[in-house]
């Protein structure tokens, strides 16, 4: 009874139930078919604005590096900072208001240019939009300022409680600043992408691969789902020298100011590898400083001048149709070509009368080479061009810097009837002395560095290798372009005159006392496009091509100088350049034991300044002076560590500097003038030095707070 009972009460309710899910679930297909036709486009605006797919993450961009392993142009983070005032709801709200003048004054100390009433204002305005993605600052800030920035109140509570958020940027850094600038190469930071020089040839590899990312909002947060890992860029050694290319850009900066010179290049490469050590381009801006603004010693098509004589003579030397003892009359100095007045230099004092073949070249006479270029080759000038291209000089070098141009030395041609169609008379004695023609300054470098690679020609290298995590996944080997540029015996003769022109003839200057220096002066006008030669005052390009040690190779340079108006010389003003180079590099290669400079009668343990005390400690281990320091480091290895140093019986003690900071003058009584100057201008504050020695007082004191554009005097004393 009491089952059949049961049964007549529940077989009903399941019935109920059942029928009421059936129901629901023909509901639900109906809504679901409902949403999937009628509502599709609603729901699928709703879904993309709750989630984003396939975002990119952008990998962090190699660096490039000197020969040497020296950071010249690294990523390092940069950041906009932002508030959302939605966050963290009403208590967020609460202690905005309690916390908002104690926030724009700390943002004031940290941005000293914006005043606190500035920054409330503004912020007041993205609080009265409820905007989430208001901006602080309108510029990027370092690392330590986002710090700063982080731990002022409220914004110390994060992103979704204070509402504090940033977004990071890979920005561009280069650590010894515009060194070879054109070269290394430039970023367009808002863009991210390359402008120019290595970091442009190169972007591809320095690049690296995106990620991806899927962002989906839950519970009113973004969540980053990572698809694919970023692959990061790798780094490029270069061949570049960081002190060969400081040592040419000081050369070279101090003479275009002595002469108040417009553009100057020096380049300098290894003889034997084609390694490119140093590049600098020179131009003269309307503040009256000399900047980086073009690679002019790759890109410059501008008529070589005397330099090109030693590609005329060796040709003709090359082919045998004159020898070392031929004997050439240059006259007074002024000499007719086919109605054209050829003039040499000195033709107001009478010029140089009958001389040798070699003599031409040490003089650098135009007369005399362009007579000797003329008489054998102007009934077949296609063969004096073809004798260019033997020896190298036209050749197409192929760098791989965007906007690197190839030498422009024309073919003659002829129509069909026999006639020349782009040739005169005049073209080819004109071209023997480098008129008529456009060669940049790494191609003639080229020419002489195979002269002096007894005659090999190598292509000119930039980049030694690429290097990912620690490893070499690529290298550049040393390209021969031309195994043999001319006969051994020609390669002896041209040596021999180049040697001379600069013992004997016109490149004293930029010879040396110490060693031997082969090179060609070259002093030429600069044609002005449609206006010729003579439109106003004349532009000169003043050059000297060479090599050194003369009779062991190492190093090849070129040195290239835009002027206008007398005086002009190339041997003077670009051989000085040259010659300081040389001596330069040459003076770094000079080894001494440390150890030779000590001295029983001097004192042993040595006074030794404030600043960088790891610098101090690697001089005082060379010397075999105990040291008592806290620290684990390299001087060669490491970055500078500041502190102090006290003199005691039988060592030194250095004790580390705490660092106060960017924001904040240091305390640099007791430094060098380097060091002291290097932290206070580092932190942007301009220097004006009195006196010599070490610093005794400084006008603004430690800790002072930095304002943009003050001034700091230091005052020294032995």
């Amino acid at each position: 009874m009491n089952n059949q009972f049961d049964r007549k009460k529940i077989v009903p309710r399941f019935r109920i139930i059942a029928f009421v899910m059936v129901f629901i679930g023909i509901i639900i297909q109906i809504r679901v078919i409902y949403i999937g036709t009628v509502e599709k486009n609603y729901w699928t605006k709703v879904a993309s604005r709750l989630k984003k797919d396939s975002l990119d993450i952008p990998p962090i961009r190699g660096n490039i590096l000197s020969f040497d392993g020296r950071l010249m142009a690294s990523s390092l983070p940069e950041y906009k900072l932002y508030m959302d005032f939605k966050a963290g709801g009403e208590k967020k709200d609460s202690l905005w208001k309690l916390k908002e003048d104690s926030i724009c004054d700390g943002l004031n100390k940290i941005f000293p240019s914006k005043s606190a009433a500035e920054f409330k204002h503004d912020l007041e305005e993205g609080h009265r939009r409820m905007s989430q993605h208001w901006p602080i600052w309108d510029r990027r800030v370092s690392y330590d300022i986002y710090s700063e920035v982080r731990g002022l109140p409220l914004f110390n509570m994060g992103q979704y409680s204070g509402g504090f958020h940033v977004e990071q940027f890979n920005a561009r850094q280069r650590p010894f600043g515009t060194l070879a600038q054109r070269t290394v190469g430039d970023m367009f930071g808002a863009k991210d992408t390359a402008r120019c020089g290595l970091e442009l040839s190169y972007d591809s590899i320095l690049r690296g691969k995106p990620g991806k990312k899927n962002r989906q909002k839950i519970l009113n947060k973004y969540q980053d789902i990572t698809i694919v890992d970023p692959e990061n860029g790798a780094d490029i050694v270069t061949t570049i020298d960081v002190n060969i290319q400081d040592l040419a850009e000081r050369a070279l900066i101090d003479e275009l100011k002595l002469i108040n010179g417009n553009v100057g290049v020096a380049i300098v490469m290894e003889v034997k590898s084609g390694d490119v050590k140093a590049i600098v381009n020179m131009t003269k801006c309307a503040n009256g400083e000399y900047a980086e603004l073009k690679n002019d010693a790759v890109s410059d098509l501008l008529e070589p001048g005397s330099v090109f004589k030693t590609a005329s003579i060796m040709v003709a030397l090359d082919d045998g149709v004159v020898d070392t003892t031929y004997m050439v009359d240059t006259g007074c100095g002024i000499w007719d070509m086919y109605g054209a007045k050829m003039r040499d230099h000195n033709w107001r004092r009478g010029g140089y009368q009958v001389i040798s073949l070699p003599r031409t070249l040490e003089v650098s006479s135009n007369v005399g080479v362009s007579r000797i270029i003329d008489k054998f080759y102007s009934k077949n000038p296609e063969k004096f061009v073809e004798g260019l291209d033997r020896i190298g000089i036209r050749t197409d070098l192929q760098l791989p810097i965007v906007g690197a141009a190839a030498p422009r030395i024309r073919m003659p041609e002829k129509n069909k009837h026999g006639q020349y169609t782009n040739w005169s008379k005049t073209a080819l004695p004109w071209m023997s002395i480098g008129y008529e023609s456009q060669v940049p300054p790494i191609s003639t470098l080229t020419f002489y560095n195979a002269i002096a690679n007894d005659g090999k020609m190598v292509r000119p290298k930039f980049v030694k290798r690429v290097v990912k995590d620690g490893e070499v996944i690529k290298t550049y080997p040393t390209e021969v372009i031309k195994q043999q540029i001319c006969k051994e015996k020609t390669l002896r003769e041209i040596q021999t005159i180049l040697e001379h022109v600069v013992s004997q003839g016109l490149g004293k200057t930029a010879g040396s006392k110490s060693f031997k220096v082969a090179g060609k002066t070259g002093t030429a006008q600069i044609s002005k496009g449609a206006g010729g030669y003579k439109s106003g005052a004349v532009n000169y390009l003043l050059s000297f091509a060479g090599y050194f040690p003369a009779d062991a190779p190492r190093y090849s340079c070129i040195v290239c100088i835009q002027k206008s108006g007398l005086p002009a010389s190339g041997g003077t003003m670009s051989g000085a350049v040259f010659h300081n180079i040389a001596e330069g590099i040459m003076a770094q290669d000079i080894k001494l034991d440390v150890s030779d400079v000590r001295d029983t009668l001097s004192v042993f343990v040595p006074d030794v300044k404030n600043g960088n005390i790891i610098a101090a400690d690697y001089v005082l281990s060379q010397l075999g002076i105990e040291t008592n320091k806290s620290w684990d480091g390299n001087y060669l290895n490491g970055n500078p560590i500041w502190g102090r140093a006290s003199k005691e019986a039988s060592s030194v003690k250095f004790a580390k500097i705490t660092d106060s900071g960017n924001r904040y003058i240091p305390d640099v009584r007791g430094m060098g003038a380097r060091d002291a100057v290097f932290l206070l201008e580092s932190r942007g504050v301009k220097v004006r030095l009195q006196g010599r020695g070490k610093v005794v007082e400084q006008s603004l004191p430690a800790g002072h707070v930095i304002n943009r554009g003050e001034t700091c005097s230091l005052k020294l004393e032995i």
